[in-house]
């Protein structure tokens, strides 16, 4: 008995369709609708206790409701956003850190360099990853030989006598 061609289309197309789930690496925006993450909730107004030491205005630069969430962010997590600063001094208590991290020296331009290697590696890793029919992940098939099976790893652990917190159960 033969299948009609209509029940065959709709079985493809449910297919194709089912196929379409980029997952959380798909990062463009939905739309051309407003981008909820730029909207930030500005500090409550308060009254200044003498209204005869008011600082000057600055127009176009920083007012004191306006939200710094990088400066919030360290301070929430007991840091000092003082040091946030990219012109202040590095203080006393990370100078070992500091240190011990540029013995080898600083390159000034490390992020271009890991982009411009990243860019490379990915080009030549991705060349054939280009020609799918239907889309794929990029990013893991780039990178698959590079991954970690966190659950090998937890065995391996565990059989070397290394205590391991439980883990959700495997694939």
């Amino acid at each position: 008995m033969r299948m009609p061609r209509a029940l065959f289309v709709l079985i493809v197309a449910a297919a194709v369709a089912a196929c379409s789930n980029p997952g959380l690496r798909d990062l463009e925006a939905p739309g051309p609708g407003p981008d909820e993450f730029s909207v930030l909730p500005v500090k409550p107004l308060t009254q200044p206790q003498d209204y005869a030491f008011l600082p000057a205005p600055t127009p176009g630069g920083a007012n004191l409701t306006d939200p710094n969430p990088n400066a919030d962010a360290v301070a929430a997590l007991g840091g000092n956003a003082a040091a946030l600063n990219p012109n202040a001094a590095v203080p006393s208590s990370d100078a070992a850190l500091v240190t011990a991290s540029s013995r080898y020296g600083v390159s000034p331009d490390a992020r271009q360099v890991v982009e411009a290697d990243d860019a490379a590696f990915r080009k030549r890793r991705g060349r054939w990853t280009g020609l799918r029919l239907f889309p794929v992940d990029r990013y893991g098939q780039v990178y698959e030989k590079q991954s970690i099976d966190p659950f090998a790893e937890t065995e391996a652990a565990r059989r070397a006598g290394i205590e391991t917190p439980s883990s959700p159960p495997g694939e």
